[in-house]
């Protein structure tokens, strides 16, 4: 459901899924399976992805219920 949001604050944070894998302490494969909503993010890791891709905003925006299509047209002029 939000793997696009995730995706694209990967890309505009300049990381590779791999990079952020390794970060997260976890592989390329769970990334890939979170940014095409094959697998379900728990809340800890969903904060720590936007923390380690500076977009705290975002995961704000989907609290006060922001539409996502929003949200990635307010994120996508930074790619």
């Amino acid at each position: 459901m939000y793997g696009e949001v995730l995706r694209t604050v990967r890309l505009c944070a300049g990381l590779s899924q791999e990079e952020l894998a390794f970060r997260l302490n976890s592989n390329q494969s769970s990334i890939s399976k979170y940014e095409n909503n094959h697998l379900s993010l728990d809340i800890e890791t969903f904060i720590l992805w936007l923390q380690l891709t500076q977009a705290e905003e975002v995961g704000v925006a989907l609290l006060y219920g922001v539409d996502i299509s929003t949200i990635l047209e307010s994120i996508i002029p930074n790619l």
